[in-house]
Formats: structure tokens, C-alpha cells, sequence
């Protein structure tokens, strides 16, 4: 397993900092993004069942591009753009829903497809966001913490870990790696404030603050996805990540840390 996560980093990490770094002659880690978001909308729907009816899934998957890429059409998400977006992931699928024959379970099918566009588009579209209004380095902050609290809290809940922290939704996370994913991601934070080129305008002390929030999150969307994955009875949510599983499961703590700092840019730095 350590094995095929090592590899899997080997190509995994650069593509991620070169998509986020060069944003010409396109922007490349919207590219990333939305190729990353399709697929683990694509596995959200295959899990949660909606893949079986194809016009709900076609339009989830579109509904979640859309959002993904429409900061570039409206960097400072006005809410009339975010309305319309909203009222079309809404209203389509239950139109759709008209034209499905098999009428067994379609508004759960239904609710799903909603929750599948704002779970990975809307989500995704943040982190989207926060790389056109505050640059590359507040990218490379919500990545590098979360992926610093992962390494940390893997390696060490496998050494010394003893106390569970959610037997019934995630067996192999414990306490003891949970802590040691916070510090882990507090020193990445505490990194950003040194001088170098992805120095960000924060005092220590927010910056590792920010470092410890990132992580408390990530592991909540870690946990938010390893109970939807308990609930729907499968152990990965694909297979195209070798040691890691599916692009979702590689996403799920980046989906919330990314809100996080989203949100900590737009009230307290702009």
C-alpha cells in the first residue's frame, strides 16, 4: 500500500504544482480542476446510484463543470450568476425526472444529483476562485497543509496510534493521528510565513492557526466521505489512484480546507 502511494505521488504531486503555478496559455489548474472534479463526480454518482439514470447523471456532471469554471466568468461570485447556477441545479434534474420510465426511488436519485453538483462543483469552484482573486501561494497553502496533516497523521496513526477517533465510519484513523495531522499542518503553515517565494501576508500565529483550521477540516471531509462510502457499502471510490483510490477519495479533504481558506481570504485579507 505505501508502495503504490509513493508511486502514485511520484506523478501525482508535480502535475498538481505545475497546473497551479503556470496559469498560461491557459489556465491550467482550472484544466486540473475540472478533469478532477468530472471524475469524482462520476464516482460520486456510481456509488451513490445515480449512474443507472443516465439523463440525472449527464446533468449533474454538467452542472458540476459549470460551476467549476464560472469564476472565470465572474471573479467575484456575484450572486446573480450563483442564483442561476443554483436554480439550475435544481430545477433541471426534477424536469429530467419527468421524462425517466422507472419512477421507483427518483427523488432520492434526485437529491443526490443536487448534492453531487454542489458537493464537488461548488466546492471545487472555491478553491478555483481563491487561485484567480489571491494567487498561486494560498493554492499551494490549502494543498501542501492538507497533504502535510495526511502524511502526518497516516504515519503516525500507524506507529502509535491506539484510540480510535470513528470505529464505525473510519476504522484505521485514531486519535493519535488526527493530533499529529493538525501539527504537521500548523508547521506547513508556520512554512508560508518564512521568506521564499510562497511567503503569504500572515503573521505567524495566523498562519499556523489557519494550518491547525485546514487540517481540522480536512479530516472532517476525510470522515464526511468515508461515511458516505460506509453508507453506500464500497471501501474506495475508484480505482485510478493506485494506494489511494479514487480521485474523490483523494479530494475529499482538499474540498473542505479549501472553503476554509476561501472564506479566511475573502473576510480577513481582502
Amino acid at each position: 500500500m505505501l508502495k503504490k502511494r509513493l508511486l502514485t505521488a511520484l506523478w501525482g504531486v508535480p502535475l498538481v504544482i505545475v497546473a497551479v503555478w503556470f496559469d498560461e496559455p491557459i489556465p491550467w489548474f482550472t484544466a486540473l480542476a475540472a478533469v478532477a472534479g468530472f471524475v469524482a463526480a462520476l464516482e460520486f454518482y456510481h456509488m451513490v446510484g445515480v449512474s443507472r439514470i443516465i439523463p440525472l447523471a449527464v446533468c449533474g456532471l454538467i452542472l458540476t463543470l459549470i460551476f467549476i469554471v464560472y469564476p472565470h466568468f465572474n471573479v467575484n461570485l456575484d450572486l446573480s450568476l450563483v442564483s442561476l447556477i443554483l436554480t439550475a441545479a435544481v430545477v433541471l434534474p426534477m424536469l429530467l425526472m419527468l421524462f425517466v420510465p422507472k419512477r421507483e426511488g427518483i427523488f432520492r436519485h434526485w437529491a443526490w444529483t443536487l448534492t453531487g453538483v454542489l458537493y464537488i462543483g461548488w466546492l471545487i469552484s472555491c478553491l478555483v476562485a481563491l487561485r484567480l482573486e489571491a494567487g498561486r501561494d494560498w493554492v499551494f497553502l490549502v494543498l501542501f497543509a492538507t497533504f502535510g496533516s495526511d502524511t502526518a497523521a497516516y504515519f503516525i496513526g500507524k506507529a502509535i496510534g491506539r484510540h480510535k477517533m470513528a470505529p464505525a465510519i473510519s476504522p484505521g484513523k485514531t486519535w493519535e493521528g488526527a493530533v499529529a495531522g493538525v501539527l504537521g499542518a500548523a508547521v506547513i503553515g508556520y512554512l508560508f510565513t518564512l521568506d521564499t517565494p510562497l511567503r503569504l501576508p500572515l503573521d505567524y500565529a495566523h498562519a499556523i492557526i489557519l494550518g491547525v483550521v485546514i487540517s481540522i477540516f480536512g479530516q472532517l471531509g476525510d470522515l464526511a466521505e468515508s461515511m458516505l462510502k460506509r453508507g453506500t457499502g464500497v471501501k474506495d471510490s475508484g480505482i485510478i489512484m493506485p494506494g489511494h483510490g479514487g480521485i474523490l477519495d483523494r479530494l475529499d479533504s482538499i474540498l473542505f480546507a479549501g472553503v476554509i481558506v476561501y472564506l479566511f481570504y475573502n473576510f480577513f485579507i481582502t
